[in-house]
């Protein structure tokens, strides 16, 4: 196994070698979201496959009526304080 694991590495190291500037940093991008431990996590968690209820579906139906009566307005600092005391 870890022959077959070295060949691996030394034909990424090939090929990378090969790569454009550009493309090697897209690659190191890439090495460095697949070696983080919390994207791995997200990356490897189940998918949510639980059915929305009605009460969930009626909270995004609230929601998204009460963002297009407020288009362009934010929410004062002080009321969102206050909703969370």
């Amino acid at each position: 196994m870890a022959r077959n694991s070295n060949n691996a590495k030394n034909q990424a190291h090939e090929l990378i070698d090969r790569l454009a500037p550009t493309q090697v940093s897209a690659v190191v991008g890439l090495l460095e979201a697949m070696l983080d431990p919390v994207s791995r996590a997200i990356a490897n968690a189940p998918l949510d496959d639980e059915p929305e209820t009605d009460s969930e579906r009626d909270a995004v139906s609230e929601s998204k009526t009460w963002f297009q009566q407020r288009e362009g307005q934010g929410i004062p600092h002080k009321e969102v304080v206050a909703e969370s005391d």
